[in-house]
């Protein structure tokens, strides 16, 4: 103790110990630093190469030779720009047909892929190289073939209280304002609904993990998955669309029925009496 205190007002004290704060912060992050992610093998840089020459050929025209998107003279976006928005998002877009755009309008429907899986894949790759995102996730994370009846029973409460705003109460879809709807969901591939959820296509806001958990987003798309092998049981469903579809049915066919039983009835019995006199 002699020894430290007679040497803790020489001039470099300070400095040893500044040092010493260093060294230990340094320590400590290295144990609670997340895991570095590792160096692009040479088949991740070929691939992402191949996705660079499928963009700038079919994409650039609209998202900007680098991904930075094109601005109107209106201050609008021609293409958004794509850095940052991850591969899922690509996969989402391009796999379900709904990129390239084909011709101007208020939303992008779904369509026949123009680039095969592989070439997807390297556009993927291509559009997450340029900026972190949201990945595109792996099979077990969007898998449902051993779902439970607790885990669709959340899935319906989670679908209720986020989803039947936009697509219906039977997952059918519905209209949107600005010419916009949201598309039918019954029969779509799991791996795209669990994408759509995580990036948000088009109108549909962003549901983040934080927001909403893979298991959560694993149990909606375990309650759509119910709803599009559940059967009718009370007969048609009339496309599900409600009050709508169910008001104009009973007007036309129920109403109508009884207007033209009522003219018939009416006019066969005004012939019954002139025939009897």
């Amino acid at each position: 103790m002699k020894f430290w205190s007679t040497r803790r007002r020489h001039p470099l004290a300070g400095l040893a110990v500044v040092l010493l704060g260093l060294v230990a912060a340094a320590v400590a992050y290295s144990a609670v630093r997340p895991a570095v992610a590792e160096e692009p093998t040479r088949a991740d840089t070929e691939l992402i190469a191949e996705g660079r020459e499928l963009f700038v050929v079919g994409c650039a025209s609209c998202h900007g030779l680098n991904a930075e998107g094109i601005e109107t003279k209106s201050g609008g976006n021609y293409g958004p720009p794509l850095i940052g928005v991850g591969a899922a998002a690509v996969d989402f877009q391009v796999g379900t047909g709904r990129m390239p755009f084909q011709q101007p309008g208020t939303q992008a429907p779904r369509k026949q892929p123009v680039y095969s899986e592989e070439e997807t894949a390297a556009l993927a790759a291509y559009v997450a190289s340029l900026g972190p995102g949201p990945a595109i996730p792996s099979e077990q994370a969007y898998d449902t073939s051993d779902a439970s009846v607790e885990e669709v029973a959340r899935g319906a409460q989670f679908f209720l209280t986020n989803c039947t705003a936009c697509h219906n109460f039977a997952a059918v879809g519905g209209a949107l304002p600005n010419g916009r709807y949201a598309p039918s969901l019954l029969g779509v591939e799991a791996k795209y609904m669990y994408e759509a959820m995580l990036t948000g296509p088009q109108q549909m806001p962003v549901f983040s993990d934080e927001g909403l958990s893979p298991q959560q987003k694993r149990d909606i798309i375990a309650y759509i998955d119910v709803l599009t092998d559940q059967p009718a049981y009370g007969g048609s469903d009339l496309g599900s669309r409600g009050p709508v579809t169910e008001g104009l049915w009973g007007w036309l066919v129920g109403v109508g029925s009884l207007v033209g039983a009522t003219v018939w009835i009416g006019n066969n019995g005004a012939r019954a009496g002139k025939k009897g006199r």
